[in-house]
């Protein structure tokens, strides 16, 4: 059941493990820690939870909505000045999808043993619900799809920030306090706030956006910032609380999986985050002189994960982190146009 009493009472517990890895130093704490305890409880602790039980999906999208209306503020009239080489590095972002979908499928079809439309779309490496969606109606195996594509965004919102860190000698990201919210936002600010907030959503649903629980709102934050009518200011409180209840959502997926399916799948999750990371490498190496934009720049950009988390660690190298947000942005429209052509290669679910 959708009880709000239970939601209430594990984003709480999700809010003390926020707070418990900002302590640890663990990258984007307000959701990684809450993720952690969600995930733990789905799966470790799952018949102690209601038969029923399943997070409030409407509360999950309104704070995703605010994330994206924090990132969409950040898009200004010099960022497309400093986007040199914009449209080489569109192409590369297309070989990068091509090449990376390939890839997976090898690892899922012939390691993980995946039929050819769970194989398939477990191997978009953007565009996650959208992927979930399309393989649904292909007649995908779903507990393996949202398994591989959730553990595609947490492997590399983990592995990416913490290998940086090591990289440069200090944290980076959210681990080190960076952020794109204010920390001081007066009350009067949140009608504004909810009012773009609701006009996002509903400009991500008419236009289909993909993505449109973060793109509507982001798009609205961008028209804002750009035209200088309203001064829109996230609040640091409101940013964290999103990350939890994002976090503490995300770990109600794994209700029902398996210790033997999650360790598989996570094997399996490293195989392909390595490889697509590898890729991503090699194009930002190639890329680097082009755009004029530093080797670690280029490679959040091209990471396939993560636009919030890579976006926050874009302000620490530093880079601008709507820059960083447009590549990814530009690189989940290509996956998801690639999965609406390839649809009609798998026969519909009957």
């Amino acid at each position: 059941m959708k009880s709000p009493l239970s939601t209430a009472v594990l984003i709480a517990l999700c809010g003390v493990a926020g707070f418990s890895a900002r302590w640890l130093g663990l990258p984007l704490p307000f959701m990684m820690g809450p993720l952690l305890v969600s995930g733990l409880m789905s799966t470790m602790l799952a018949r102690h939870l209601p038969e029923e039980f399943a997070f409030l999906g409407g509360l999950r999208l309104v704070f995703i909505a605010v994330i994206g209306l924090m990132i969409g503020t950040q898009i200004t009239p010099s960022l497309f000045a400093e986007a040199k080489g914009l449209a080489i590095s569109v192409a590369a972002l297309g070989v990068f999808v091509v090449l990376s979908t390939g890839y997976n499928y090898t690892v899922f079809r012939r390691i993980g043993g995946f039929d050819r439309p769970t194989a398939f779309y477990s191997s978009a490496p953007g565009g996650l619900y959208e992927s979930i969606a399309f393989g649904e109606n292909a007649g995908a195996d779903t507990s393996r799809l949202v398994l591989q594509q959730f553990l595609r965004v947490i492997t590399v919102v983990t592995l990416l920030p913490i290998g940086l860190s090591l990289w440069h000698g200090a944290p980076l990201g959210s681990s080190a306090g960076m952020t794109m919210a204010q920390a001081e936002v007066p009350l009067s600010h949140l009608p504004i706030i909810a009012v773009a907030v609701i006009g996002g959503i509903a400009l991500g649903a008419v236009c289909r956006l993909p993505a449109r629980q973060l793109t509507g709102p982001l798009v609205v934050g961008a028209a804002l910032s750009l035209s200088g009518l309203v001064q829109m200011d996230i609040p640091q409180w409101l940013v964290n609380l999103a990350q939890v209840v994002i976090g503490a959502s995300l770990g109600t997926r794994f209700k029902g999986t398996t210790r033997n399916t999650l360790a598989m799948g996570a094997a399996l999750s490293l195989l392909s985050v390595g490889g697509m990371l590898c890729l991503a490498a090699l194009m930002a190496s190639l890329l680097s002189p082009i755009t004029a934009e530093p080797f670690d720049v280029m490679l959040i950009s091209f990471a396939p994960g993560g636009v919030t988390e890579m976006a926050l660690v874009a302000l620490s190298l530093p880079a601008n982190p709507a820059l960083v947000t447009l590549y990814h942005i530009i690189r989940i429209l290509i996956t998801v146009v690639g999965l609406s052509f390839s649809a009609h290669w798998f026969k519909p679910r009957l």
